[in-house]
């Protein structure tokens, strides 16, 4: 069971992300944010799935918030779980490969987002100190071994159960 006890009683849930796989020329799309504890840490675009919207739709919402870039998902690198330590929250991320179209003019980007980057492998590797987690360099990693699944993998369902 991936749910745990926490000291008031309550059952914490796995914390649902997308985060999306942007490859141009030889460089990846990431964004520069300030973490909860003050370090500025390399991440893909990426963030929580909210109520109401399907993956696919927080994935191309989350690449554009954080970066100004409009995402057009082309397919699913991998879904992941990692948890932060043997007490921290427990994640479950969709890495989505796909292209940017166009960058708004003057983006608003997201509260802690500090800068977009675009690094290539060997720069992300001398980065490795700056990572938000191990997941960055999963996707990367698995993004560049090809790995692909059709986005139709993931599939929604609307409305209540049928009796």
């Amino acid at each position: 069971m991936y749910e745990r006890e926490m000291a008031s009683g309550t059952r914490e849930r796995p914390r649902v992300t997308v985060a999306a796989v942007v490859q141009r020329d030889s460089r990846f799309l990431f964004v520069l944010e300030r973490a909860a504890d003050g370090r500025l840490v390399i991440n893909q675009p990426a963030g929580h799935l909210e109520r109401g919207e399907s993956l696919m739709e927080a994935v191309v919402r989350e690449t554009r918030e954080e970066t100004g870039w409009h995402f057009v998902p082309e397919a699913v690198v991998g879904v992941y779980q990692w948890q932060h330590s043997i007490y921290g929250p427990n994640y479950v991320r969709f890495a989505v490969c796909g292209e940017v179209t166009v960058r708004d003019e003057a983006p608003q980007l997201d509260e802690g987002i500090e800068d977009v980057l675009w690094l290539d492998w060997h720069e992300l590797n001398e980065r490795s100190d700056q990572l938000r987690s191990p997941l960055v360099r999963s996707v990367v990693a698995d993004y560049l071994a090809g790995e692909r699944y059709p986005t139709g993998l993931i599939k929604v369902v609307h409305g209540p159960v049928a009796s």
